[in-house]
């Protein structure tokens, strides 16, 4: 028997989230994207234009990857606000005069203003009619568009000269780079939409380590039992959907600006804007920040090198989806860091034990 007042050991612990391999990473991630920063002063005009849709591709990921793999928002209609995102980009600088460039975080303000009723009808739904009823409203926003005849109706609309010619910046990567106008445009575009991909990754990430962080974390391993542990259900989930409308609506605005055109079909696409991101995050790993990271590039060579085989190209997505997730449910990001430990955005948090301390047993 064990006398009492004797000393015995207690564990000290600490959370920890970020390792040497992770300070690593961020200092080579440093070193690539001031490489990206600098490319357009001696790429080409076609991997400029390449790049720009695998970071806006990238973003959305992103935010369809923070709804369904953390707060368990299924959604298949995140093409609403892409839409909606690039009409506001139009309406406000055709109609209204304003800056492009500006129009880009006023479309993402309106939309998350716009995801609030929203919400407080879709969010009445649960599980696969969740699903279904996004994309019923993404569908009723694309019908709504398309009666503006002042936006060009059902068949419409491109931007003017004097609108594309008017985004800040042309003029000096110009004179800068002595490249012709398109050029210039693109390369703007370019930043920009690097700028986006970096802040969407920046924001989720600011997300996950917060404590709504830890409240999505667990929201998605048992609903019942945060619930049962005072997490707010209702209101994390609605704040992420608001959130992710936001960041989906300056996405789509510039999306919409790059491509100088628009229409309620192209707009409102399920198959362009929300099938071919819910590919990209299930395919790299769904639940993780490096998953949408990887499922993206993959996307994207794949779309460069295979989209002119036309119906086999869809053939062979399909088919690596259903191989990926009958054989790798976790995904290629799940396969590697299972394998070799790796993380690349550390969120998750680890009781590491530091020391041990003396303790008076009564």
């Amino acid at each position: 028997m064990m006398d009492d007042g004797a000393v015995q050991p207690a564990q000290a612990f600490r959370i920890k989230t970020a390792g040497r391999a992770s300070r690593a990473v961020w200092t080579a991630a440093f070193g690539i994207l001031l490489a990206l920063v600098l490319l357009p002063t001696f790429a080409g005009r076609n991997i400029i234009q390449d790049l720009i849709f695998l970071f806006y591709m990238l973003a959305l990921a992103q935010c369809w990857n923070l709804l369904a793999g953390y707060a368990g928002l299924i959604s298949v209609g995140q093409q609403a606000f892409v839409g909606f995102g690039g009409y506001l980009l139009f309406a406000l600088t055709l109609l209204g005069g304003i800056n492009p460039l500006l129009a880009i975080p006023i479309a993402g303000f309106l939309s998350a203003i716009f995801a609030l009723p929203t919400a407080l009808i879709v969010f009445r739904l649960r599980g696969a009619y969740f699903a279904i009823g996004t994309w019923v409203v993404a569908e009723v926003y694309r019908l709504v568009f398309a009666q503006f005849k002042s936006l060009g109706g059902g068949t419409g609309t491109s931007l003017s000269p004097s609108v594309t010619s008017a985004v800040p910046g042309i003029e000096w990567v110009r004179t800068l780079l002595d490249v012709r106008t398109p050029v210039a445009r693109d390369i703007v575009s370019y930043w920009v939409a690097l700028a986006l991909m970096i802040g969407t990754l920046v924001f989720v990430y600011l997300v996950l380590r917060s404590r709504r962080g830890l409240a999505l974390g667990a929201i998605r391993d048992h609903e019942a039992a945060a619930a049962g542990l005072g997490v707010d259900i209702y209101r994390t989930k609605l704040a992420v959907y608001i959130a992710t409308a936001a960041v989906t609506g300056m996405v789509g605005a510039l999306i919409y600006l790059q491509k100088a055109r628009i229409s309620p079909d192209a707009a409102f696409s399920v198959l362009d804007w929300t099938a071919y991101v819910i590919f990209i995050v299930v395919i790299g790993g769904i639940g993780t920040m490096e998953g949408p990271v990887i499922g993206a590039v993959i996307f994207y060579l794949m779309q460069r090198y295979l989209a002119d085989f036309g119906a086999w190209y869809l053939i062979l997505l399909g088919t690596l989806g259903i191989l990926i997730m009958l054989f790798a449910p976790k995904g290629l990001w799940g396969l590697i860091a299972e394998r070799y430990g790796l993380t690349l955005f550390p969120t998750g948090r680890l009781l590491v034990v530091t020391a041990n301390k003396p303790q008076s047993k009564n």
